[in-house]
This record gives C-alpha cells, sequence and structure tokens, in this order.
C-alpha cells in the first residue's frame, strides 16, 4: 500500500483524488490513461462524476449513453473499491468495545437500534455487574433493564439477554459457540450478529449486512437486493472469503464516516471516481468535508478504548462532557 497512516487519512480527508492506476475510472471500473473523465477532485477544484459530467452543472453537448456495466467489470469495481478502501482505513475494526466472546455477543444484541456510542458507554457498568454468562442468566431483570435502558428496547432485549446467557450456562457449558448454527439459535441473535461475533472473536470469515453495508453496497451497484441473507449472498460471491470480515469493516466505516444515508459527502469521497451514485450528495468539496465524521472530521470515535493504531480521539463515557 506504500502511504504511511497519516497520509492516508490525509487522502480520505483531502477527497476524491485521481485513481492509483494512472488514469480516470470509469463506473465499469475501467481506466483512460492520462486522463481526467471520470475523476473528482477535491481542494477547490473542479469535481467531476464517474459518467464524466462536471459537478458545477455547466451545459455540456449530448453523449451517447454509455454501455450497462457487465458483471465482470462491476466485479473488478467492488474489488478496486474494497483496496481503495483498505488504503483509507487500514485501522478499520469492529466499533464495539468487548474483552472477550461473551461481551462481543451481548454488545452486538444491544447495538440494535441505537448506535455503537451508546453500547460503548453502557457496556462497563453492565459488564462489571456480570461479567459472565452464569452471572446474567441470574440477573434481576429490573435492574438489568436498567442497566441497558440507554440503548433503547431495554426491555426486549433484557429478555434477549437473560435467555441467551441461560442457554449458553445450560446448553454450552457457559461458552460462546463458534458455529453459526449454534450461534443463531440463541435468542436475540440473527446471522448479522452471528457474523460479528463469528468474524472478530473466532476469526470466521463472515460479511455483516447492516444498515450502512447494505445502503453503500446498493449505490455501488454491487447487488440490488433489499433482504440482508440475499445482499450477504451476492457480496460474498464478489471477494474472496478471506476479505469478507475486513471488507464489512471497511464499507461500515465509509459508510459512517462519509458515504451517509441522506446527505453522502461525495465531494470529500476518496473513491468518487468508482462510485455509480456520485451526485446524490454534496459535490462541493469544502462543503462535502464538513459532512465528515469521527476522525475523519476531527470529532471523537465512537470506541471507549479503541485499538492502538486508531488515529482519532477516544469515545467518551456516558454523561462526560
Amino acid at each position: 500500500m506504500g502511504e504511511q497512516p497519516a497520509r492516508r487519512r490525509k487522502k480520505a480527508a483531502e477527497g476524491p483524488s485521481r485513481p492509483a492506476a494512472g488514469g480516470s475510472a470509469h463506473a465499469d471500473g475501467s481506466a483512460r490513461a492520462g486522463g481526467r473523465t471520470g475523476s473528482a477532485r477535491a481542494g477547490g477544484r473542479t469535481a467531476v462524476a464517474p459518467g464524466g459530467t462536471e459537478a458545477s452543472g455547466a451545459a455540456r453537448p449530448a453523449k451517447r449513453q454509455a454501455k450497462p456495466e457487465s458483471h465482470l467489470a462491476m466485479v473488478r469495481r467492488a474489488r478496486r473499491i474494497n483496496r481503495e478502501l483498505a488504503e483509507i482505513y487500514p485501522y478499520a475494526h469492529p466499533e464495539l468495545d468487548f474483552r472477550n466472546p461473551f461481551e462481543l455477543l451481548v454488545a452486538t444484541v444491544l447495538s440494535a437500534q441505537t448506535t455503537d456510542l451508546r453500547v460503548n458507554q453502557t457496556t462497563p457498568a453492565l459488564f462489571a455487574a456480570y461479567p459472565t454468562p452464569e452471572d446474567m442468566a441470574a440477573a434481576d431483570p429490573e435492574k438489568l433493564e436498567e442497566l441497558i435502558r440507554p440503548t433503547g428496547f431495554f426491555r426486549a432485549k433484557a429478555r434477549s439477554l437473560a435467555g441467551l446467557s441461560a442457554s449458553l450456562r445450560d446448553d454450552f457449558g457457559g461458552e460462546v459457540p463458534g458455529r453459526l448454527a449454534d450461534l443463531v439459535k440463541l435468542p436475540g441473535v440473527g446471522r448479522k450478529t452471528a457474523n460479528v461475533v463469528l468474524g472478530n472473536a473466532f476469526g470466521v470469515p463472515g460479511i455483516t449486512v447492516d444498515t450502512h453495508f447494505g445502503r453503500l453496497v446498493r449505490r455501488w451497484k454491487w447487488t440490488e437486493q433489499e433482504d440482508p441473507e440475499k445482499v450477504e449472498a451476492e457480496v460474498a460471491a464478489i471477494f474472496p472469503k478471506s476479505e469478507w470480515t475486513m471488507l464489512s469493516h471497511r464499507v461500515i466505516f465509509h459508510g459512517r464516516r462519509v458515504c451517509h444515508a441522506r446527505k453522502p459527502a461525495c465531494g470529500a469521497c476518496p473513491i468518487a471516481p468508482l462510485c455509480p451514485a456520485y451526485g446524490e450528495g454534496e459535490t462541493d468539496p469544502e462543503k462535502a468535508a464538513k459532512l465528515l465524521k469521527y476522525e475523519l472530521g476531527g470529532y471523537p470515535g465512537q470506541r471507549l478504548s479503541p485499538p492502538p493504531d486508531y488515529p482519532g480521539r477516544p469515545a467518551p463515557p456516558l454523561g462526560a462532557g
């Protein structure tokens, strides 16, 4: 990859740049040597959409409609996006704090319908009170509910935590199983949660289809599916199995920091030349840069205890600041 982490962060903050292949990238993943068609550049210069249309809106002669992207071209473009994201986010990681498989399982269940930040601010007190499945299974329901109240839907989540803890105690010797078939039998655990646990606690490759992942892969035309399991299957067919877990982290990182749901920061996006959806969000580089979040925008991250290579600031504890 060659770049040092600081230069990669600068690359992300500066926004779109010329593709590494030496030319400009088309929506089908091909490149034209020495040309600038399809490039999107920040720093006050003209941003150009993947189809070659300037973002400034200046009139241009009508062009012949581009041919539909072939499946092979899409696969090549998708793999190039993954390589670019690996350079932009070499520090990508799960954004839930955990020290063992049980803590990751519980934190992932709690993350439904809330932010990882709020979960990370809630779990220190939870795990101090109930560090093991046996402890959590025996917890007073009202006390458990009160501890996880900040994450929302706390009554339903408390039932799931009590149920999965009892199942771990009774059926798995107090240990989190390392098989998908076993994990999805636990109360409150679906494929997404199971893949998070397998990929990050057991090293078993898996694709995590959360709201960010699904949104981005549809914008990038990797799939048109809405059902998470179908999304997982189609994206899995594009990439080697060894890439699945880190691909998930990179895509989710990009969705949380740059490619937002309502207003993507297109003008500050370093993979804009490869994106068929360029222009759905803010294309002005300066305005787009103000939309960047977490370490790319100079703000704290989501983890209270981030990995050592994370370049941003840790999140504050619950109630701080």
